[in-house]
């Protein structure tokens, strides 16, 4: 009897050791899959970061390039600007001379009246008169003193 009952007390025991057994199979089989998932993501986050990187590098680029390329149009922006200010400086000592001439010419002139046909010196002079007229009601006060 005793050895009966011996030999259901080992039955159970390797029928508690077989069960645990397949428990643990189950556990192992599902960490060999997470770690296979946990690989691909992995691998995936190493490639998408190398991705990154290099966009970020084009874009470090690029935004040396654009840098160069404003600091180059500012700077012929400002060439520009200064040789139009030059421009219309000269500009206006032309007008301005123009109209001292036209002053000049309107001081000097006879206090006769015109023949009724006007020679083609009176017509440059009425032209240039006319020109300094507008010229001077274009520029400032300020600037014309």
């Amino acid at each position: 009897m005793i050895g009966l009952m011996i030999e259901i007390l080992v039955c159970v025991l390797l029928a508690a050791t077989i069960g645990w057994s397949v428990v643990l199979d189950r556990r192992l089989r599902a960490l060999k899959a997470d770690e296979q998932a946990m690989r691909k993501t992995i691998v995936d986050l190493v490639a998408a970061t190398d991705k990154a990187e290099r966009a970020v590098a084009g874009l470090r680029q690029v935004v040396t390039d654009c840098d160069r390329s404003i600091a180059g149009q500012l700077h012929e922006a400002e060439r520009q600007s200064v040789a139009l200010a030059a421009q219309i400086r000269s500009g206006d000592e032309v007008i301005a001379r123009i109209g001292r001439i036209v002053e000049t010419a309107r001081g000097a002139a006879p206090a006769a009246p015109e023949t009724p046909a006007p020679s083609r010196l009176a017509a440059t002079l009425a032209a240039a008169q006319a020109l300094a007229e507008r010229a001077q009601r274009r520029v400032p006060a300020s600037e014309a003193a």
